[in-house]
């Protein structure tokens, strides 16, 4: 299983051997202690927990503490689940560290991050809609659109694209390229952009659907 916790640093550009500009995203990423390893026996499925920050003991809740020590790896901030096969599970141990070499240059992942937050929009942002008429007689221009019919069945369907809340989703960016790793600075450098504020944190694994 090739997975790492990550945190996302902002953007930047480098140059390739020909001169040309690729637009990469910067992530720190690990080292990241495996804390828990999950198997279908005694846990009804296949998972590997990673760990990411470390922290003071005093920093985490008694539970945490006690999961920490069984593992006996230092306490991290944050804890999260890779799920895996059932021959992958076996490749890692309880209290090894994954580092950023896990990747290397080329290779196609996905990221998996929470994403920026919008507040409240309309639908021509939120859902992408048309605008009406912008002459003063429409008295239409950015409203969600027809609501339905009368009194047949005089109801508004389940699932109408309305105003509301937009962004804070967890959002999941698949065959991502890895243009280059820093084992010294714990960084890879990601093609594109990726889900998230800057300092939000980040699922990296290798991809599951291999674009052709």
């Amino acid at each position: 299983m090739k997975a790492i916790i990550g945190r996302k640093v902002g953007m930047t550009q480098i140059f390739d051997e020909k001169g040309s500009v690729i637009p990469v995203t910067v992530i720190e990423a690990g080292p990241c202690p495996v804390v828990q390893v999950k198997t279908i026996e005694t846990d009804g499925y296949n998972a590997v927990q990673l760990g990411y920050g470390a922290v003071k003991e005093s920093k985490v809740n008694k539970p945490e503490q006690g999961h920490f020590k069984k593992a006996g790896v230092t306490a991290t901030k944050h804890l999260r689940e890779f799920r895996t096969c059932p021959e992958c599970a076996t490749d890692l141990k309880v209290g090894a560290e994954i580092k950023v070499d896990t990747f290397e240059a080329g290779e196609k992942v996905d990221v998996q991050g929470i994403t920026k937050g919008k507040g409240f929009q309309g639908v021509i942002k939120r859902h992408g809609q048309s605008r009406g008429p912008m002459g003063h007689g429409s008295m239409y221009h950015r409203r969600p659109g027809s609501m339905g019919s009368t009194s047949t069945p005089g109801r508004v369907f389940k699932g109408k694209k309305l105003p509301g809340h937009m962004g804070v989703d967890k959002v999941t960016v698949q065959n991502l390229e890895v243009v280059k790793v820093d084992l010294d600075k714990n960084a890879i450098l990601i093609k594109g952009s990726v889900p998230g504020n800057k300092g939000s944190i980040l699922k990296i694994r290798k991809t599951v659907k291999a674009s052709k």
